[in-house]
């Protein structure tokens, strides 16, 4: 009796997310496209460690993943972090939302993520959604937060990487400002404000392609998180600036 007790203790130690795919069955979805599929739908669930791939199920194909249970809390946040369009949900999971839509437009398919509860948390419009303009490069001033951990280079500007939780802004400065950052890297954050260039992909993704900084101020720990949700509500206009790059 003990034994079945702890076994039963052990089934829920896991939950199963399921991506659902309506336009093919595992007989007819080519194995190549899969793996794509998979590839990107384990970058949105994130915890690489923690998520194992289960089964296909059948009907239309859902690709079945168990999380352990320790990693629930920390999926489940990333996922409705990517849902509600979340500025602080990790690029990465971002992004392969973006591409897991754009495949499922080619493939003339929609899909849905399905949580453990077996509530739809997230449905990929895919084939159905309207099709957005690919726009070129965009500059607008702005800011960007984060702890310096690169800054240096034989040509100036120079570049200087702000780490962000879990994602990197690959920014430039001049060396003089380079210099005064150096000051802060691996200990502080702080807030760089400068010009970006930006480009809106097909599925309306906004990318930041540059970001040169002419201007920043170090922040506290307890205050980067705090000023985030300050500096989103602030409203931007595009504008035709100067090319610092060229200065």
């Amino acid at each position: 009796m003990p034994r079945k007790t702890r076994t039963k203790h052990l089934v829920f130690q896991r939950g199963e997310y399921r991506f659902e795919i309506d336009a093919f069955t595992p007989e007819t979805l080519p194995m190549a496209r899969l793996a794509e599929y998979m590839a990107e739908f384990a970058l949105m669930l994130g915890q690489p460690e923690h998520v194992h791939f289960v089964r296909l199920q059948k009907g239309s194909t859902a690709v079945v993943a168990n999380v352990e249970w320790e990693a629930i809390p920390k999926v489940r946040e990333r996922i409705r972090a990517v849902r509600s369009q979340n500025p602080d949900a990790p690029l990465e999971a971002v992004r392969a939302f973006h591409r897991i839509d754009n495949r499922l437009a080619e493939d003339n398919a929609t899909g849905a993520l399905v949580e453990p509860t077996g509530k739809t948390v997230i449905r990929f419009a895919g084939r159905k959604r309207k099709i957005e303009l690919e726009y070129g490069a965009v500059r607008q001033p702005g800011t960007v937060d984060g702890v310096p951990i690169v800054i240096g280079g034989e040509k100036d500007p120079v570049p200087v990487h702000l780490e962000d939780r879990d994602r990197i802004h690959n920014c430039y400065a001049k060396r003089t400002v380079a210099r005064q950052i150096a000051a802060f890297i691996f200990t502080t954050p702080v807030r760089a404000s400068g010009l970006g260039v930006w480009r809106r992909e097909e599925s309306g993704l906004w990318v930041m392609e540059r970001f040169l900084i002419q201007d920043f101020k170090p922040l506290d720990d307890a205050s980067l998180s705090d000023v985030v949700d300050d500096l989103r509500r602030i409203d931007g206009s595009w504008q035709t600036l100067e090319d610092p790059w060229m200065n």
